[in-house]
């Protein structure tokens, strides 16, 4: 077993205990999300906003698990490592508004909600699924509230289907992640370790949401 490296090198995707603990809520999302409430297909056209984040690296990885065509949104520094998912696109939203790009997808993936409803409508295709499973970044709690009602408000206006969830402990779920890991298609992404004397430090680094993939507190450091 190669273990990790420490949390000043680049994320590491190898094989770690650590990995375990960064899989389940993450990849329940992304699995949930995509899966139930995009019902994606082989062939579907699926574009992540955050695909670099934690929920974004798992779904990445499951959306082509399940022979889904992925564009990934993140930044520069980014773009290697969502390629490196398996991303067969990679959009850097610092050079480029995907929402004005004239492209059209089967489901959009949303985990930062930083774009207007109507502007996210415009890269579905008419029967497509937007799925929103974040809000604005400062403002986190009034956007929890406030983007799922705009949601429902436009599902009932719209042809296409916008929708927000919560993700759900689902032990047959955990199965199907395990399964998928076992069978080398999906791999958690860790950006950084810290021991327990350093969680206020882990705490901050998170807050600045720079991550790439997944945070661990490594009792063993």
């Amino acid at each position: 077993m190669r273990a990790c490296p420490s949390r000043r090198r680049p994320p590491c995707r190898a094989t770690s205990p650590g990995q375990a603990a960064a899989a389940p809520v993450a990849a329940l999302t992304a699995l949930q999300g995509l899966r139930d409430k995009g019902k994606i297909r082989p062939g579907h056209r699926v574009l992540i906003n955050g695909a670099a984040g934690g929920v974004g690296t798992f779904a990445v990885q499951i959306a082509k698990s399940f022979g889904a065509e992925v564009t990934g949104v993140c930044s520069t520094r980014n773009a290697g490592l969502v390629r490196s998912l398996g991303a067969d696109r990679v959009l850097d939203y610092t050079r480029e508004d995907f929402t004005a790009s004239g492209e059209r997808y089967d489901v959009f993936f949303d985990l930062v909600g930083n774009h207007p409803l109507a502007a996210c409508r415009r890269v579905l295709k008419p029967d497509g699924i937007y799925i929103g499973a974040g809000g604005p970044g400062s403002r986190w709690l009034l956007g929890l509230i406030a983007r799922p009602a705009a949601i429902l408000l436009s599902s009932r206006l719209a042809g296409q289907k916008l929708v927000t969830y919560l993700a759900r402990p689902d032990q047959a779920d955990l199965i199907v992640i395990g399964e998928l890991m076992a069978a080398g298609k999906v791999t958690p992404v860790i950006d950084r370790r810290y021991g327990l004397s350093e969680v206020d430090a882990a705490l901050k680094y998170l807050q600045e949401k720079h991550a790439r993939g997944k945070v661990v507190i490594d009792p063993g450091i």
